[in-house]
């Protein structure tokens, strides 16, 4: 699974991890994506979605069938 957003393409964003003495190693910070249903063009679909759209309402989420 890549680990980028399919609604916004948030995707890793890479730096650098700076010690004390100044030596410089490669960090990267992974975006918070998530495995989500969702209703896209009136059909259910999976998409992985990233906590930022989850919470601002970017997607339409498919409601959970329960047992009655």
């Amino acid at each position: 699974m890549a680990r980028r957003c399919e609604i916004c393409e948030k995707g890793r964003q890479v730096g650098h991890k700076v010690s004390h003495s100044n030596i410089k190693t490669t960090k990267v910070w992974l975006p918070n994506v998530q495995k989500v249903r969702v209703v896209l063009n009136g059909k259910p679909a999976r998409l992985t979605v990233c906590t930022r759209c989850i919470r601002s309402n970017k997607i339409e989420k498919r409601p959970e069938i329960t047992a009655a």
